[in-house]
């Protein structure tokens, strides 16, 4: 079940969620509008071959910070990382769910290419995935609305909240951009296959 204005205001003052800063002009009827903070990443295919599934991506991204009163210009067909201005968390009986808005979409900006998901039990900066889907550059402004997330209610608590051990819980508590970690899927054996063939 999706929580209404009411709900996400009662669920952060019993602690179940977290919004950091909060402000109520941003909370829409079911959700609560996010802001663009001031880091980018940005690959460097002028030093990168190719981006293997099973190896670390540390080092293929350029970190960029756009001073006060700057912009980001994201060009047609390109892909960045960006980060959220506030920290968003849930307990271990709901979920967070990342959407685009309605007018950045129409301009042909993606907010997250598949990754829009705040597992139970974490709480952290999320991290979007931005791409350029239409034919003009689009310049974006650190503090602008870019996101909302909405907040459901799980059927019954989770057993295991994200961070607990054995989860792999790779972006657990973040507070920068993380590039993947992708290659912390695989196992060794699968790397020796790999190396073998």
């Amino acid at each position: 079940m999706i929580l209404s204005d009411r709900d996400i205001k009662e669920k952060l003052k019993g602690g179940e969620i977290v919004i950091q800063p909060f402000s109520e002009d941003d909370l829409q009827p079911a959700s609560y509008d996010l802001h663009l903070d001031n880091e980018f990443r940005i690959y460097k295919p002028y030093e990168t071959e190719v981006i293997d599934t099973k190896k670390p991506v540390a080092g293929f991204m350029e970190e960029i910070i756009i001073p006060n009163g700057g912009n980001f210009v994201l060009h047609p067909g390109s892909f960045a990382l960006a980060l959220i201005k506030e920290k968003t968390g849930v307990d271990g009986k709901h979920v967070g769910r990342l959407e685009g808005k309605s007018s950045l979409a129409r301009l042909g900006l993606l907010i997250h290419t598949t990754a829009g998901f705040l597992d139970s039990g974490n709480c952290l900066r999320l991290t979007l995935e931005l791409f350029n889907a239409s034919p003009l550059p689009i310049k974006l402004y650190p503090g602008m609305k870019i996101a909302q997330i909405a907040f459901e209610t799980l059927s019954s608590e989770c057993e295991r909240p994200y961070g607990t051990n054995g989860l792999n819980s790779k972006y657990f508590g973040a507070e920068k951009i993380q590039e993947s970690m992708m290659h912390l899927n695989f196992k060794p054996e699968d790397n020796d296959k790999v190396n073998n063939s």
